[in-house]
């Protein structure tokens, strides 16, 4: 199963995602990122399954719940990022 991971500018905003998300349906799991994300400034990340990335981003867009990155997990297990823009 492929999966993505949304990073926030803060560990609010990816509260409020997480809460936006799993009270509309969506399945993700907030947690932390890998160290190298840390450094970047993504401390916190929402794990989602890749069928559901483009209505979660809709929605947070939405919603104005700002986005900083977002990665997708390749079938080796490494994080590739992708554009916010996932149409």
């Amino acid at each position: 199963m492929r999966y993505y991971f949304i990073t926030f500018r803060s560990v609010t905003y990816a509260q409020q995602g997480e809460r936006l998300l799993k009270g509309s349906g969506f399945r993700c799991a907030l947690q932390r990122t890998p160290r190298w994300m840390e450094e970047q400034g993504c401390g916190y990340a929402l794990k989602i399954r890749a069928a559901g990335i483009e209505p979660a981003a809709a929605m947070l867009a939405e919603r104005q719940i700002p986005i900083r990155k977002v990665y997708l997990q390749k079938p080796d297990g490494q994080l590739e990022e992708v554009p916010h823009d996932l149409s």
